[in-house]
């Protein structure tokens, strides 16, 4: 190493400076060395890990179902979940310290490969009064309607926040619109109190409203204002077994949830 590692004394014997630098490198390589032999233990007898990312606006929802989905075809299976903003989930994919995030496409990566999952629709949400106040008609809703109406959305950097303004026609100088929530559960409490109104996708649908009884969810008319849900990978990774069938999994959870708020 260049320099002596021990201080030798009558009865001890110390670490110098460069021996404590060194015993600290030594103890780093041993525990990723004994880690990796863990790795190849386990993948010797068909034990695996996954690491997926999901946005804010789909985690909580689709988590349950897939977490279940995914260790009923596979008890063995070792997953990690990274919840995080879009732009976030496609930093770690590109990094590789995810293996597939679960977000809103197109992901805009032309590096990137996408499976689309399933469609989620858009609901306006809002208290009783507040929307009966509006004087909409529930047949011919359309996303438009709400130009003058007092929006509540998610704080920027959310695609939902996003995607809603897209529908609606508006753009973040407008003054009906309050955006600084941070989750579809704090939105569901302040729509549902009179604060305004939301547009609330039907994943999040029957989750939100046992939660909150107070909140009133109305469907759009045709065409019905949605957004596409997307599994997405790294196009340098290997087509392997293990992204279809998590694809398949994320698939019928979300068909399962979307089909249950359209009836």
């Amino acid at each position: 190493m260049g320099g002596p590692l021990f201080e030798r004394q009558a009865r001890d014997i110390l670490l110098t400076p460069l021996g404590r630098d060194v015993l600290d490198r030594a103890r780093q390589v041993l525990n990723a060395a004994s880690a990796l032999e863990r790795f190849a233990r386990d993948h010797s007898v068909g034990h695996r890990s996954l690491s997926i990312g999901m946005i804010p606006t789909v985690a909580p929802y689709l988590l349950p179902g897939v977490l279940a989905g995914l260790r009923t075809g596979d008890v063995s299976l070792r997953v990690q979940i990274r919840e995080a903003r879009t732009e976030r989930l496609l930093s770690l994919l590109r990094a590789g310290e995810i293996d597939a995030a679960v977000l809103a496409l197109p992901s805009g990566g032309g590096d990137l490969f996408e499976e689309t999952l399933f469609e989620d629709r858009f609901l306006l949400a809002g208290s009783p009064d507040r929307v009966a106040r509006m004087g909409l008609n529930p047949d011919a809703l359309r996303p438009v309607d709400l130009a003058s109406a007092q929006l509540m959305l998610l704080e920027d950097g959310h695609c939902l926040t996003d995607q809603a303004l897209e529908v609606c026609g508006k753009d973040r100088t407008s003054g009906q619109i309050n955006m600084g929530a941070s989750s579809l559960a704090t939105l569901s409490r302040l729509v549902a109190e009179g604060f305004g109104l939301t547009l609330m996708p039907e994943l999040a649908a029957r989750s939100e409203t046992e939660a909150v009884p107070g909140l009133h969810l109305l469907r759009f008319g045709a065409p019905q204002p949605s957004r596409t849900i997307g599994l997405v990978r790294r196009s340098s990774s290997a087509d392997e077994a293990w992204f279809s069938d998590l694809a398949q999994v994320i698939r019928e959870v979300g068909e399962g949830i979307v089909n249950d708020a359209r009836a």
